[in-house]
């Protein structure tokens, strides 16, 4: 499943990281690629191990924590391997999939969350593959794209700016894309019918079959 989720960031939140981001030493992107992709991917990313980094980390963590569409969309078991990425004009990152084990994680699930206006840079879209098309997304500031880590993408050629995001991978709890998306369309439904006439049968028969499936399905 792919999903747009919007201000995942709030203002005070971006103030602060791009702040930050603009202090900062950012290393070759190349020095996190799995072999194949160091090939393609032509960025900057934030130093890791520092405690400007640990300290962004943990802003982004606190935010999809909060955020009950990632949560209910994704079922994190782990949100792992983040990382701020820097491009400048005629930076790019071709076409790749991403790595199924990062350290003790597995990449369930990818997603991008944009830091600075779409406005700032030009070019830069993530494009992401299906299987018959493709398209480009350039999202506002604190906005998300969550999509299956299997996929192929990539991030086009910055021409003119520069394209500030953080990038991160998740653990599910549920491992197969399929079963995420009924659980997700479950809750939809689920926080429909509370919203509109509150606890009913219908509602706890609801509630007992997500239960149920995701102790069938967690993994």
């Amino acid at each position: 499943m792919l999903l747009k989720i919007p201000q995942v960031l709030t203002a005070e939140e971006l103030n602060t990281i791009a702040s930050s981001l603009e202090a900062a030493e950012f290393v070759d992107g190349k020095l996190t690629a799995g072999w194949y992709a160091k090939q393609v991917k032509h960025n900057q990313q934030l130093s890791k191990g520092t405690d400007r980094t640990q300290k962004l980390k943990k802003t982004v963590e606190t935010a999809l924590d909060r955020n009950l569409l990632f949560q209910a969309a994704v079922r994190p078991k782990a949100i792992h391997s983040l990382l701020f990425s820097r491009y400048d004009p005629g930076m790019s990152y071709g076409r790749h999939t991403d790595n199924a084990l990062m350290g003790k994680w597995r990449s369930d699930v990818s997603f991008t969350i944009f830091l600075n206006s779409p406005s700032a840079y030009e070019g830069g879209e993530l494009v992401i593959e299906t299987a018959d098309d493709e398209t480009g997304y350039k999202l506002a500031a604190g906005e998300a794209i969550v999509y299956p880590s299997s996929t192929l993408h990539r991030v086009d050629r910055v021409n003119k700016g520069t394209r500030f995001v953080c990038v991160g991978w998740v653990q599910s709890w549920v491992r197969d894309l399929g079963d995420r998306e009924i659980l997700f369309d479950l809750e939809t439904v689920r926080r429909s019918l509370f919203a509109r006439d509150g606890k009913t049968d219908e509602f706890d028969l609801l509630s007992k079959s997500i239960a149920n499936l995701l102790r069938k399905w967690s993994d």
